[in-house]
């Protein structure tokens, strides 16, 4: 068992005050006794501009967030999963990289978002990651003391084959922070949320922006827990703010005696008819 927390944000354009924010929260949730704690996509930068972001990124060794919340949990003896930071790969190019830092203060696993949000939502909204980030090559799952987690970072969600896969490597506990928009996560947050956890019998913990930010987009917020068995276990609202639960790992394993459908794929090949 462990005591886990969600800390939903609404993180602005201003690198510091992110930093601070979060910082608060996680002290404050680390008294209440989370000895796990998980935060959104794009923790201490919620920018769109592309000559801002450029110029307000850092290369992994320097950025100061991440150096901050290393030591932040060294010093508090947590686990720390970061969602996602805005990390500098190369001169004009982005990573959206998640952190999971050990109570070392040690980073013991990176993942970059493999699926990159290209997409015109029809109502004025576009958005096209690629032109900016390069996308993650390699799915990533880290063993803990308290289970075995799996990563991914928004857009992923809509992809069921990599959860399958992290699930099939071992992980009983999916993590997907995000920066949902306010349409998509109306239509389709919950139902994917539950989706991801019913098929494969997982905890699903989603860390999740929400609110009207400083740039003027709107995130759908609704930070989310899901059991093993598709069951809501807590739901953050829009406001975001902390969640506090407990993960009973023995819940993972009796979801997937009842359905044991990930030891039970089998190849296949497709075959397309066409009819004249």
């Amino acid at each position: 068992m462990v005591r886990a927390a969600l800390i939903g944000l609404t993180s602005s354009n201003v690198m510091a005050d992110n930093i601070a924010a979060v910082d608060a929260l996680v002290r404050d949730t680390a008294a209440q006794g989370a000895t796990f704690i998980s935060t959104p996509e794009t923790t201490h930068l919620m920018e769109m501009n592309r000559q801002r972001v450029l110029e307000n990124t850092f290369f992994e060794g320097d950025d100061p967030g991440l150096k901050a919340f290393c030591a932040l949990a060294a010093e508090l003896g947590i686990w720390l999963h970061i969602g996602s930071l805005i990390t500098k790969v190369a001169e004009g190019r982005l990573a959206n990289r998640a952190f999971v830092i050990g109570p070392d203060g040690a980073i013991k696993a990176r993942y970059d978002k493999i699926h990159l949000f290209d997409v015109d939502l029809g109502n004025g909204e576009a958005y096209r990651e690629s032109a900016l980030y390069n996308a993650g090559e390699k799915a990533v799952t880290v063993e803990t003391p308290f289970g075995t987690l799996g990563l991914s970072i928004c857009y992923d969600l809509r992809f069921p084959y990599l959860y399958r896969s992290l699930a099939m490597a071992g992980a009983n506990i999916l993590l997907v922070p995000a920066a949902f928009t306010k349409p998509t996560g109306e239509a389709h947050w919950h139902a994917l949320l539950r989706a991801r956890a019913i098929e494969t019998g997982s905890f699903v913990l989603a860390a999740a922006q929400g609110g009207l930010h400083a740039t003027g987009r709107r995130t759908y917020g609704h930070s989310l827990a899901v059991s093993p068995w598709g069951e809501i276990i807590a739901d953050g609202g829009e406001a975001g703010g902390v969640m506090m639960l407990d993960i009973d790992l023995d819940l993972v394993a009796k979801a997937r005696q009842t359905i044991p459908s990930l030891g039970h794929g089998r190849p296949f090949e497709t075959t397309s008819l066409k009819l004249s």
